[in-house]
């Protein structure tokens, strides 16, 4: 199984994005599906999360301003950022707890993360 991300760039403040996370391969259930970040120097951290009945919560710094969704058709993660502020430079990982196939237990899975860049 994969997880991709996707929709990183450069925006100048005030600007949205919108990423993306497909998860690929043959998988059983998808739990809570999470995004991180990791700004340089800085260790990482959660910005917000959805649980398997779509519950949302989110990071204080980005409340109001982010939305995260998911597309269970598509196993899709999303996470629309408005707003966007200098500090919310970081690379953003996506994070999913899955079922595969054969095994008793779930686990988490990582994407390799895209760059947001915030100029001011």
């Amino acid at each position: 199984v994969q997880l991709q991300a996707s929709g990183g760039g450069l925006v100048q403040a005030g600007g949205s994005l919108r990423l993306s996370c497909a998860a690929s391969g043959t998988i059983v259930s998808v739990n809570a599906m999470n995004w991180y970040r990791q700004a340089p120097g800085k260790e990482r951290e959660s910005v917000a999360r959805i649980t398997s009945d779509d519950g949302t919560n989110y990071a204080d710094s980005v409340k109001g301003r982010f939305t995260i969704s998911r597309d269970k058709a598509k196993n899709t993660l999303y996470l629309q950022m408005n707003g966007l502020k200098p500090e919310d430079t970081a690379v953003y990982y996506c994070n999913a707890n899955l079922l595969l196939p054969f095994r008793t237990r779930p686990d988490d899975y990582w994407g390799r993360g895209t760059q947001v860049t915030v100029s001011s």
